[in-house]
């Protein structure tokens, strides 16, 4: 299946190609932002380095700096849908969307100023911060008379939006999706990842023998599927997809990783690939103890430890809802720059001080690039989230000849 093009936004910047150049620029200067935590702690975030401009008037039920910020990545891919209208006619075109916070921010604005006041601000709407509001704004802006809907299963929901635009597709529902993830910074977020004791006073260090948790971040990604398969060599595709779900505890992961490795498998069996056909794992990475230790595990016994893999949430800061479409497309960004028969991969930032206690597993250097296997790249990203809800996907193309 097609993906044409994608947008995104996050700490690295605005755009295909602002974030492509600081995605390779294999240095870490993207978070310089940090906030004051109820508990009187001061964390480093993730948050975007532009202006949100106000969305339009008529849109004002679901103006929230969640979909201010999706309206400047809808903006990105907005020609691509209009071809794909005309191609296909508004009502073929679907939108499935991943968030985990909306329109939160605006909601604890709201009742800040209820209780001081006994009265909601005048621009207040629910709308802003319903969980459905990022799909049903973007159907609007976009003119997109499909199925909107948005899914929220924490920091897996932005994966998960790609296998559920692909059964829209296959299931003859839609010809064409626009699917992604988007999620901003808010009060209620951060303290509770607080509360939980998942969030680290520095840049967090997945994979390191001094990793102490996450920092958070903000951001979106969008992509456009297209139902028609080109074998052309530029054409980058969603090759396989897989999801599972553990079930095993409401924030830790299950310690053997059963639950991630089917996830894994089930994309490489979709794809049709073997686990020595990937050139590159995007890791989920977040800094955490238990879950660096359940991901090394699962990706050595399944890799080996000469698989180039990173995270790349120490750039971005984990973006919860929007992670798993940020870092898949990634995977994209990494596929279109294909130059003398090989591809640049995403650095692993770190202290390099390696964990004896972890599996081996091979963390990507500055500037490595990946060259194709059996003619072919296939890039994997893994998102697990709360609950136990596991994706992965790849992204492959055909080498150029």
């Amino acid at each position: 299946m097609n993906i044409l093009d994608i947008g995104i936004a996050c700490a690295l910047g605005q755009g295909k190609s602002e974030v492509l150049k600081s995605l390779f620029q294999n240095e870490q200067g993207a978070i310089t932002s940090q906030v004051k935590l109820l508990s009187g702690r001061t964390v480093p975030v993730g948050k975007v380095p532009f202006s949100l401009p106000e969305l339009p008037l008529e849109y004002g039920l679901y103006n929230s700096r969640n979909n201010q910020l999706l309206r400047l990545i809808l903006d990105e891919i907005q020609s691509s849908v209009e071809k794909l209208k005309a191609k296909y006619g508004e009502h073929r075109i679907g939108i499935v969307l991943g968030t985990s916070t909306s329109g939160m921010h605006e909601g604890e604005l709201a009742l800040s100023h209820k209780l001081k006041t006994n009265l909601w601000p005048k621009h207040y709407a629910y709308h802003q911060q319903e969980i459905a509001g990022p799909s049903i704004f973007a159907a609007q802006y976009l003119g997109i008379g499909g199925p909107a809907y948005t899914i929220s299963t924490a920091c897996s929901s932005g994966a998960k939006t790609l296998l559920s635009a692909k059964r829209l597709i296959n299931s003859g529902i839609c010809d064409a999706v626009v699917c992604g993830g988007v999620d901003t910074l808010c009060g209620m977020t951060l303290n509770g990842f607080d509360a939980l004791e998942l969030l680290s006073d520095n840049i967090c260090n997945p994979f390191s023998k001094n990793r102490n948790g996450l920092h958070l971040g903000e951001g979106g990604a969008l992509f456009v599927l297209d139902k028609k398969t080109d074998n052309k060599s530029e054409v980058i595709e969603l090759l396989g997809a897989g999801e599972s779900s553990d079930a095993y505890h409401i924030s830790a992961p299950e310690p053997t990783g059963e639950g991630a490795k089917k996830a894994i498998c089930l994309a490489l069996i979709e794809a049709g690939l073997k686990s020595n056909q990937i050139n590159y794992i995007n890791l989920h990475g977040t800094a955490s103890a238990l879950c660096d230790a359940m991901e090394s595990n699962i990706v050595n016994a399944l890799f080996g430890n000469q698989m180039p893999c990173s995270s790349t949430k120490s750039l971005t800061g984990h973006t919860l809802g929007a992670a798993g479409a940020i870092e898949a497309a990634f995977l994209w960004l990494s596929l279109s720059q294909e130059l003398n028969h090989t591809i640049p991969i995403p650095f692993h930032c770190w202290d390099e001080a390696l964990d004896p206690l972890l599996p081996a597993i091979l963390l990507a250097k500055p500037k490595q690039r990946v060259s194709p296997i059996k003619g072919q790249y296939a890039l994997l990203s893994n998102s697990f989230a709360f609950g136990g809800s596991n994706v992965s996907v790849i992204l492959g193309k055909k080498a150029k000849i």
